[in-house]
């Protein structure tokens, strides 16, 4: 069985290390990897091929920095080209970005089966491309992929039972991923950050840098938040982009770090504050509390938990939900995403289905 996989950003270069390999493992599945090119930072790309073993793509796209609209229309004609070429039996999309729509829809076009890995999540905001990518990307996919019962009851109420697809709850690749290191002690003796108590924050959405507004309350607070405890903030490029001449921090900004960095600050740090939907669950698979600064969140199990708070762009609001979090007590030893199978799952459903259509 040949697969062709298209990737494109931080989140899918971690799920792909661990599914690739899973699938290498299989010994009936050859995988063919697609970058389009949407993160192209050394340390947003590179890094995480060099550091995960992920296994060198074959093509890559390079489009970035431009619109939307432009970055996932060329992405279509591009990966409808190497579709044509490789002919493979299934195309697999990661997630929510535009290289994940771009996938499908290329796929789809081509009367190709299309693979959704992380599927039925929802935020319920039509305002998010995110949720826009992951709402047609569901729709035109052939075996989706859920994380979790949420995302399965999604698309239940949604009608996809109707819609001739199959429904597949295998559990978060990312918990794979997580258990496996730790497992394998991969965090890297330099990398230890020391024992000082630290948040580890990300920002990154366009929601947030975008809005002059938004972006001036998050950084308020985080200026707030620094005169009590350290930040260690990786500073995305959109985000040092916004902030250059036009914000002064109290406090001192990182470059992008790779992965292996990544868990060892989510290992050591004392709460997570962020806006970005990957990390909310990597806190939770390090248990450690999080702040999401967002409206909404597709991970609504971790809100339910108390694992995660959402607190909005208000700077008073988000200091607040800082205050809350950095104190509460929780009991991590919950079953929310899977036992750490979910990529054999994977696995398993295309053997089957192989199998199925061999007769």
């Amino acid at each position: 069985m040949k697969i062709l996989t298209i990737i494109g950003a931080r989140p899918q270069f971690i799920k792909a290390a661990i599914v690739s390999k899973k699938m290498k493992e299989s010994n009936f599945i050859s995988e063919i990897i697609v970058h389009t090119g949407q993160h192209f930072d050394l340390n947003m790309d590179k890094i995480f091929f060099d550091e995960l073993s992920i296994p060198a793509p074959k093509y890559n796209l390079g489009i970035n920095s431009v619109s939307h609209g432009e970055m996932t229309g060329r992405m279509i004609i591009e990966i409808e080209k190497i579709i044509l070429l490789e002919k493979p039996d299934f195309v697999l999309v990661y997630g929510d970005t535009n290289s994940t729509l771009a996938g499908a829809l290329a796929a789809k076009k081509l009367h190709m089966k299309i693979i959704h890995v992380e599927a039925g999540l929802r935020s319920f905001n039509m305002n998010m491309p995110e949720e826009i990518n992951r709402i047609l990307t569901d729709r035109i996919s052939d075996i989706l992929f859920c994380p979790t019962q949420t995302s399965v009851n999604n698309l239940v109420q949604e009608g996809y039972k109707n819609f001739g697809c199959e429904i597949v709850q295998n559990g978060d690749v990312m918990y794979d991923l997580a258990l496996f290191m730790q497992k394998m002690n991969s965090v890297k003796e330099d990398d230890k950050k020391d024992s000082k108590k630290f948040v580890l924050c990300t920002i990154h959405r366009e929601e947030s840098t975008d809005n002059i507004k938004n972006l001036n309350s998050i950084f308020n607070a985080l200026n707030r938040i620094s005169r009590e405890v350290d930040i260690f903030l990786p500073l995305h490029p959109r985000t040092k982009a916004k902030l250059k001449n036009n914000f002064n921090l109290n406090f001192k900004t990182h470059e992008p770090v790779g992965y292996f960095q990544m868990a060892n600050l989510l290992a050591n740090c004392s709460l997570v504050i962020t806006d970005s939907g990957g990390l909310q669950k990597e806190a939770f698979f390090y248990k450690k509390n999080c702040v999401t600064i967002r409206e909404q969140t597709e991970w609504q199990e971790l809100i339910n938990g108390g694992f995660n708070m959402l607190s909005g762009y208000d700077e008073n609001d988000i200091y607040n939900s800082f205050r809350e979090m950095i104190s509460r007590t929780n009991n991590f030893n919950v079953d929310l995403y899977g036992n750490g199978n979910a990529c054999q799952i994977i696995v398993n459903t295309l053997l089957r289905y192989n199998s199925q259509n061999s007769k």
